[in-house]
């Protein structure tokens, strides 16, 4: 198989009071950064489209669902602590076809043995669709480490993905 032309990405950032424009959100465009950074040192041409919507599992699961089949990489922000309105989780996992479990334990572990609180977190990874799917913390702090451990091994990743046969 080859590589998409173009990656298509979509950066869904889930926040009741962004979504009310109580606050800037900072998270999806942090995302938008570093997926641009590892794009283009890449160079594989690619096209990112964010989008904010409040905490509401119906509206995310249209999008998701959507997006398995326009989009090559989903990533998520926001929704997957243990609150009320954290649905990011239950929403998502139902959709996969293969979860990617070691990607996320590894976070946790690595930034949960300073900070206790990471460990919280209920992010996933996997596919659905034609989508690689990465949720997030809602934090800037969090996004920012997610992305500088994630981007690590994202190249390998796609590769897989289309069964492209980099193993070397």
């Amino acid at each position: 198989m080859n590589l998409p032309e173009i990656f298509e990405i979509l950066i869904i950032t889930l926040s009741d009071r962004a979504h009310r424009g109580e606050y800037e959100d900072l998270s999806g465009p942090k995302i938008r950064e570093k997926l641009s950074d590892f794009f283009s040192s890449a160079g594989w041409p690619y096209n990112i489209n964010l989008t904010l919507i409040p905490d509401d599992a119906a509206i995310l699961r249209d999008l998701l669902i959507n997006a398995g089949n326009n989009f090559h990489i989903v990533i998520t922000t926001g929704g997957t602590g243990i609150g009320p309105r954290d649905i990011t989780v239950e929403t998502v996992i139902p959709l996969l076809s293969k979860e990617i479990p070691g990607i996320m334990e590894f976070i946790r572990m690595k930034y949960g043995t300073e900070k206790p609180n990471a460990l919280l977190s209920r992010s996933v990874a996997g596919i659905t669709g034609k989508s690689l799917i990465y949720t997030l913390p809602g934090s800037v702090r969090a996004v920012e480490e997610y992305m500088t451990e994630i981007v690590k091994t994202l190249k390998h990743t796609i590769y897989m993905q289309y069964g492209v046969d980099k193993h070397v």
